[in-house]
């Protein structure tokens, strides 16, 4: 008989259904499996090769653009370099980095810990907050999308709105609640900055995303990938661009983050202090494609945990009247609008429903 691979293996005797049912019951995650000492990853977490195929070694001279956002408010040359910098680098890339960003590091490094402390802690206190119910004030799960998307990805999540109403502090754990609430302010502030200068990038005024409230909402993700013992079968995030207008995104030391560029994966490489910034499809839709929300995943690693904490600037499934479409600015006969009005909750409630199958969610809303 010929030689199976594990995925043919796997499709001999597997029900899928019961085995992410079973899996999501234990409440327990991905960090559960680990601390029970699994040697094999269970097959529910099996991915087709092609996903977690590794970034190509020649592609070493491509970078993610690094921005110095220090005295841009004082230096109107710096400033105009800078937003040169971040037009191209959203035009091309959809992603960037930046450094004097005026997040302290001491907060930055609380985060983290913070999201340690919550992922680390006895499995019956972090239980409690196991749930699917995304109307909850804190959410903490494996995989949002477990029992929709194509492949479970090998990491256990929270997420909390933090914007633009608050949880009560009494709703969220004790052990990272006071560095969610700070975090939250710096990272609005912070976002603030981001859309004024990508205001100015488009070539409009640089209040203009803020004023179509783009910065209104905002999301805090505290990612945990424990180490795999078998990544080759496995992925850390499935491929897919984020549902939002940005994401500001910290990262531990740990590497894994991959951008899809020019059709290969390139790594986005941890820099100290830095936040990773990257285009949301909101803002691809408004933008009328301008700017590119790029497709990104995570490997899967041996080593671990590794940390992110990603800060979603979105209203996410809140309910509202208002409507984006492309801006209006931006447009002419050259131009026309790719895409019809939609409501935030509209893309998210599609985006959702997908889940992280490795396509986008915009081809859905053009017209």
């Amino acid at each position: 008989m010929a030689n199976l691979t594990p995925f043919s293996k796997l499709h001999q005797t597997f029900d899928r259904a019961s085995e992410l049912k079973a899996f999501d019951q234990t409440k327990a995650g991905v960090k559960g499996l680990v601390d029970s000492g699994v040697a094999e990853i269970p097959g529910i977490f099996y991915c087709p090769p092609k996903e977690h195929s590794n970034s190509v070694p020649e592609e070493t001279h491509l970078g993610i653009p690094v921005v110095d956002l220090e005295d841009i408010d004082k230096d109107p040359f710096k400033r105009r370099e800078v937003v040169g910098k971040i037009r191209e680098a959203s035009e091309t890339w959809g992603f960037f980095q930046v450094l004097n960003h005026g997040v302290p590091v001491s907060v930055q490094e609380e985060i983290i810990n913070g999201v340690h402390r919550f992922f680390e802690q006895d499995i019956e206190v972090k239980k409690q907050y196991y749930t699917r119910d995304n109307t909850k004030p804190f959410v903490h799960n494996c995989n949002f999308d477990l029992f929709s998307a194509p492949v479970a990805n090998w990491r256990d999540t929270f997420f909390t709105l933090m914007a633009p109403n608050s949880p009560s502090p009494q709703d969220l754990p004790q052990v990272c609640r006071d560095i969610l609430v700070e975090y939250s302010k710096q990272i609005m502030k912070l976002g603030k900055l981001i859309f004024g200068l990508l205001s100015e990038a488009l070539g409009l005024k640089s209040t203009h995303l803020v004023d179509l409230d783009c910065n209104e909402g905002l999301s805090i993700l505290g990612h945990y990938y424990p180490p795999c013992p078998q990544p080759e079968l496995s992925i850390g995030t499935t491929e897919h661009s984020d549902n939002t207008f940005i994401t500001v995104l910290l990262q531990d030391d740990m590497g894994g983050l991959q951008v899809r560029q020019h059709n290969k994966w390139v790594d986005v490489p941890p820099v100290p202090g830095a936040f990773v910034i990257n285009v949301g499809s909101l803002l691809q839709l408004i933008t009328n494609d301008r700017f590119v929300s790029s497709e990104h995943r995570v490997v899967a690693n041996r080593k671990g945990p590794r940390v992110s904490v990603a800060g979603f600037f979105s209203t996410g499934f809140l309910p509202t009247s208002k409507l984006y479409g492309p801006i209006k600015e931006l447009l002419s006969e050259q131009n026309p609008p790719r895409y019809k009005e939609i409501s935030v909750k509209e893309y998210n409630l599609y985006f959702a429903e997908k889940g992280l199958d490795g396509t986008s969610a915009l081809p859905h809303f053009k017209l």
